[in-house]
């Protein structure tokens, strides 16, 4: 198998609560999360084309959320405001919203997850 052209091969998003963060993560994404128990750990998968980066919500021992730790950015579709619209009646916080990057590289905008993660989402529209 080649080696991937993207920076990122796999991202874990630590929760507290796992069914807590399950649910706000589809109703963010607007889509169901498949869930596996690995070892200790429960995993909810965020992406689904094994061609793209991959990604889970984690619960398990040495999991810690955080405000302040590696910021990852969920893609945010054609245009990300309908996801972000979507984070606090999930129940999180947007931090910073649909701002536009300049340049030609789109937009963006963070939310605190309901663990209390800070996680970002991007878009071009």
């Amino acid at each position: 198998m080649p080696a991937s052209p993207h920076a990122i091969s796999w991202f874990e998003i630590p929760a507290n609560d796992f069914a807590r963060a399950k649910a706000f993560y589809e109703a963010v994404l607007g889509r169901p999360i498949e869930t596996m128990t690995m070892g200790p750990s429960t995993m909810g998968f965020l992406s689904s084309s094994p061609e793209g980066v991959g990604g889970a919500i984690v619960h398990g021992d040495g999991t810690a959320p955080s405000k302040s730790g590696t910021l990852v950015y969920l893609n945010g579709g054609d245009d990300l405001a309908v996801m972000l619209a979507r984070v606090e009646p999930a129940g999180g916080t947007v931090a910073v919203p649909k701002t536009d990057i300049g340049s030609g590289f789109g937009f963006f905008a963070h939310f605190i997850d309901t663990e209390g993660n800070r996680v970002g989402l991007h878009s071009m529209g």
